[in-house]
């Protein structure tokens, strides 16, 4: 089942069309990464999932049920641009954020020292705000996002200001909170994080859906049959049923990238390379999302 459903939305601002009729599905406990260059429309769409603007036109379904303004307290939402009140102690905020979520004083509390106690700062709760690293600010406002334990979460750029360690603590937050039952959507440039977390993923350019659905079969899409092939000997393919796209070779070690023709498999290349060379490494080459990602916005400009 899909937790949310986008259906022909529409988005427009004076003479700019920001989302053009897009639609997609994001399934229920996965990590769904929305991807899409500067302008695509990505936060547009973000916006009117989180009901900050509307849609001109479709319809957004949230868990079976049109979109509605009750809704907002099962989400949980990071913008890329932070937002903390600068003078409130860090506690007092945590507690009022979570209150406005719809948590007693009681739950608030319990959930707020459980998330201290993970991120390790209790000796900053009585600190205000503008007294701690931008770092420090973001883990608030990731556990401000995420206490109330909404069943979406929708986080836009959350690496952005952590250190590699942070970042990682991080990534092992959302993956747990993902395992527990969340939904995240991903919103990010990093396509390694896409790669490394992501399900699934839709690509928006130019306002329009270009591409969506698993990570693994989208990439599998995408493969064009190349292997990377590794050994000793010196190498050369004279069967029409091979393609040699780039050999290199030094001092009798040889790498070569070779497509497969005419229905062969990888086990014909195989056999065809051993009775010639020797072989020490034979590995599929399967497109990258960040490889996936260049060409079909490159498609998209020249379409």
């Amino acid at each position: 089942m899909s937790i949310l459903k986008i259906d022909g939305v529409t988005k427009r601002y004076a003479n700019h069309t920001a989302l053009d009729n897009v639609s997609f599905d994001i399934p229920t406990g996965c990590i769904f990464g929305l991807l899409g260059p500067n302008g695509a429309g990505k936060t547009s769409l973000i916006r009117i999932i989180t009901q900050i603007t509307g849609a001109d036109s479709g319809e957004i379904y949230f868990k079976g049920e049109r979109l509605r303004p009750s809704h907002i307290k099962d989400m949980g939402y990071l913008p890329e641009e932070r937002g903390l009140y600068k003078k409130m102690k860090v506690g007092e905020q945590l507690l009022y954020l979570a209150q406005l979520k719809g948590l007693t004083r009681d739950e608030a509390v319990a959930r707020i020292k459980e998330w201290v106690a993970r991120f390790e700062i209790k000796e900053w709760m009585n600190k205000n705000i503008e007294d701690l690293s931008k770092g420090m600010q973001q883990k608030v406002q990731f556990m401000a996002t995420v206490m109330h334990e909404p069943s979406l979460i929708i986080l836009d750029e959350p690496f952005s200001g952590f250190d590699p360690i942070n970042a990682n603590l991080i990534k092992d937050e959302i993956l747990r909170l993902r395992d527990n039952g969340a939904t995240i959507i991903f919103s990010t440039h990093r396509m390694e994080s896409v790669e490394e977390l992501c399900d699934n993923i839709a690509l928006i350019n130019r306002s329009r859906k270009v591409l969506d659905g698993p990570v693994r079969e989208i990439k599998d899409t995408y493969k064009t049959d190349t292997y990377q092939v590794i050994g000793n000997g010196h190498l050369m393919i004279t069967s029409p049923d091979f393609e040699v796209l780039e050999q290199h070779e030094n001092h009798g070690v040889f790498r070569a990238s070779i497509r497969l023709l005419n229905g062969t498999s990888p086990n014909d290349l195989l056999r065809y390379l051993i009775q010639r060379v020797e072989v020490h490494s034979f590995v599929e080459l399967v497109p990258s999302i960040n490889d996936i990602f260049i060409r079909k916005v490159k498609e998209t400009y020249h379409a």
